[in-house]
Formats: C-alpha cells, structure tokens, sequence
C-alpha cells in the first residue's frame, strides 16, 4: 500500500470494516464514494460516476454528493 495516498488508506480501513454498507466518506465539502461503492450510488442516485487519479494505471471509480443534500 505504499503508492497509497493517507486519506485512500484510511478509506480502506473504514470500508474494511464496513464491507456491507455504502460508505460515504466525507471529504471537505463532499461524501464521496469510490470504487463498488461508487459504482452502486451513482446507479442508484442517478449522479455521475468519474473516476480519482484518471491518468494513471488504474483510476479508481468515484461519485459524491454535496454533504447538505446527503440527508
């Protein structure tokens, strides 16, 4: 995991341990969502799924939604 950024570590951490749920992690004004996560609350929320770290090897899927409309 060294070629992991902190924040995507800690990420995983989480999801790890919640490998049932849709985890919406926020991230400054956002809760983003990456990979199956992502790909599931984009279909589901009908918002767009983009991808972190695009240009390299292998982006990572990724949606979020503004941290005030996510009640």
């Amino acid at each position: 995991m060294s070629n992991v950024t902190p924040m995507m570590q800690q990420y995983l951490k989480i999801k790890s341990e919640y490998q049932d749920c849709l985890l919406f992690f926020r991230l400054g004004d956002f809760y983003e969502m990456f990979y199956e996560d992502a790909k599931e609350a984009s279909r589901v929320l009908e918002i767009t799924l983009t991808k972190r770290d695009a240009k390299k090897e292998n982006p990572i899927p990724m949606c979020g939604v503004p941290y005030h409309s996510a009640d």
